[in-house]
Protein backbone atom coordinates (compact mmCIF):
# COMPACT_ATOMS: atom_id res chain seq x y z
CA UNK A 1 0.00 0.00 0.00
CA UNK A 2 3.03 2.40 0.76
CA UNK A 3 4.54 2.02 -2.66
CA UNK A 4 0.98 2.83 -4.32
CA UNK A 5 0.70 5.56 -2.13
CA UNK A 6 4.34 6.84 -3.51
CA UNK A 7 2.92 6.46 -7.52
CA UNK A 8 -0.20 8.33 -6.62
CA UNK A 9 1.55 11.27 -5.02
CA UNK A 10 4.42 11.12 -7.68
CA UNK A 11 1.63 11.06 -10.49
CA UNK A 12 -0.10 14.26 -8.81
CA UNK A 13 2.76 16.21 -8.45
CA UNK A 14 4.21 15.19 -12.40
CA UNK A 15 0.53 15.95 -13.45
CA UNK A 16 0.06 19.03 -11.55
CA UNK A 17 1.36 21.09 -14.40
CA UNK A 18 -0.52 20.21 -16.81
CA UNK A 19 -3.05 22.93 -16.43
CA UNK A 20 -0.64 25.82 -16.23
CA UNK A 21 1.19 24.71 -19.68
CA UNK A 22 -1.62 24.18 -21.10
CA UNK A 23 -3.61 27.60 -20.49
CA UNK A 24 0.03 29.26 -20.77
CA UNK A 25 0.60 27.81 -24.54
CA UNK A 26 -3.01 27.67 -25.59
CA UNK A 27 -2.87 29.37 -28.68
CA UNK A 28 0.39 27.28 -29.59
CA UNK A 29 -0.11 23.66 -29.76
CA UNK A 30 2.97 22.41 -30.95
CA UNK A 31 5.13 24.19 -28.09
CA UNK A 32 2.09 22.93 -25.96
CA UNK A 33 2.50 19.39 -26.29
CA UNK A 34 6.60 19.88 -26.81
CA UNK A 35 6.33 21.64 -23.28
CA UNK A 36 4.21 18.75 -21.59
CA UNK A 37 6.76 15.86 -23.20
CA UNK A 38 9.43 17.29 -21.26
CA UNK A 39 7.18 17.77 -18.11
CA UNK A 40 6.17 14.44 -18.71
CA UNK A 41 9.61 13.29 -19.50
CA UNK A 42 11.54 14.80 -16.52
CA UNK A 43 8.99 16.31 -14.14
CA UNK A 44 11.09 19.56 -13.76
CA UNK A 45 10.99 22.53 -16.00
CA UNK A 46 8.25 25.31 -14.61
CA UNK A 47 10.02 28.38 -14.45
CA UNK A 48 11.14 29.32 -17.76
CA UNK A 49 7.51 30.29 -18.24
CA UNK A 50 8.17 32.95 -16.19
CA UNK A 51 10.73 34.20 -18.48
CA UNK A 52 8.34 33.49 -21.79
CA UNK A 53 5.68 35.36 -20.14
CA UNK A 54 7.65 37.89 -18.45
CA UNK A 55 5.47 40.94 -19.75
CA UNK A 56 2.33 39.39 -18.51
CA UNK A 57 1.79 40.54 -14.87
CA UNK A 58 -0.77 37.39 -14.08
CA UNK A 59 1.69 35.12 -15.74
CA UNK A 60 4.50 35.92 -13.19
CA UNK A 61 2.39 36.36 -10.31
CA UNK A 62 1.85 32.45 -10.69
CA UNK A 63 5.57 32.07 -10.46
CA UNK A 64 5.43 32.63 -6.96
CA UNK A 65 2.61 30.54 -6.66
CA UNK A 66 4.52 27.57 -8.32
CA UNK A 67 7.63 28.55 -5.67
CA UNK A 68 5.32 28.12 -2.70
CA UNK A 69 3.67 24.61 -4.29
CA UNK A 70 7.81 23.72 -4.71
CA UNK A 71 7.84 25.12 -1.09
CA UNK A 72 5.61 23.22 0.25
CA UNK A 73 6.12 19.96 -1.45
CA UNK A 74 9.69 20.06 -0.04
CA UNK A 75 8.73 20.54 3.87
CA UNK A 76 6.20 17.59 3.11
CA UNK A 77 9.41 15.23 2.17
CA UNK A 78 11.69 16.36 4.93
CA UNK A 79 8.97 15.73 7.21
CA UNK A 80 8.41 12.42 5.71
CA UNK A 81 11.75 11.32 5.64
CA UNK A 82 12.88 12.65 8.65
CA UNK A 83 9.96 10.96 10.40
CA UNK A 84 8.86 13.94 12.07
CA UNK A 85 6.86 14.67 14.85
CA UNK A 86 7.88 11.24 15.97
CA UNK A 87 11.22 11.11 15.82
CA UNK A 88 11.26 13.60 18.99
CA UNK A 89 8.11 11.99 20.61
CA UNK A 90 8.05 8.09 19.88
CA UNK A 91 4.70 6.59 20.78
CA UNK A 92 2.71 9.79 21.66
CA UNK A 93 1.55 10.68 17.23
CA UNK A 94 1.52 6.97 16.66
CA UNK A 95 -3.11 8.08 16.27
CA UNK A 96 -2.98 11.43 15.43
CA UNK A 97 -0.03 13.97 14.24
CA UNK A 98 2.29 11.39 12.47
CA UNK A 99 4.48 12.14 9.50
CA UNK A 100 2.49 10.42 7.02
CA UNK A 101 -0.69 12.41 8.27
CA UNK A 102 1.16 15.51 7.74
CA UNK A 103 2.59 14.46 4.32
CA UNK A 104 -1.03 13.94 3.47
CA UNK A 105 -1.97 17.27 4.38
CA UNK A 106 0.72 19.24 2.97
CA UNK A 107 -0.10 17.23 -0.07
CA UNK A 108 -3.70 18.74 -0.10
CA UNK A 109 -1.63 22.41 0.50
CA UNK A 110 0.38 21.77 -2.62
CA UNK A 111 -2.47 20.68 -5.14
CA UNK A 112 -4.43 23.65 -3.98
CA UNK A 113 -1.79 25.87 -3.78
CA UNK A 114 -1.64 24.78 -7.81
CA UNK A 115 -4.67 24.73 -8.39
CA UNK A 116 -5.73 28.51 -7.91
CA UNK A 117 -2.78 29.14 -9.68
CA UNK A 118 -4.15 27.27 -12.33
CA UNK A 119 -7.68 29.53 -11.75
CA UNK A 120 -5.38 32.96 -12.43
CA UNK A 121 -4.19 31.27 -15.55
CA UNK A 122 -7.50 30.50 -16.54
CA UNK A 123 -9.00 34.03 -16.11
CA UNK A 124 -6.10 35.51 -18.17
CA UNK A 125 -6.41 33.49 -21.05
CA UNK A 126 -10.24 34.04 -20.76
CA UNK A 127 -9.47 37.70 -20.53
CA UNK A 128 -6.69 38.07 -23.19
CA UNK A 129 -7.56 35.39 -25.42
CA UNK A 130 -4.36 34.61 -27.95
Amino acid sequence: MLRIDYVGISVLIATSFYPLVYYTFMCNPFSCYIYLSFITLMGIAFLGMGYLWEHQPKALQTTWYEILMRVIYGLEAVIYVARIPERWMPVKFDIVGHNHQLFHVLVVAGAYTHYVDGLIYLRWRDSQGC
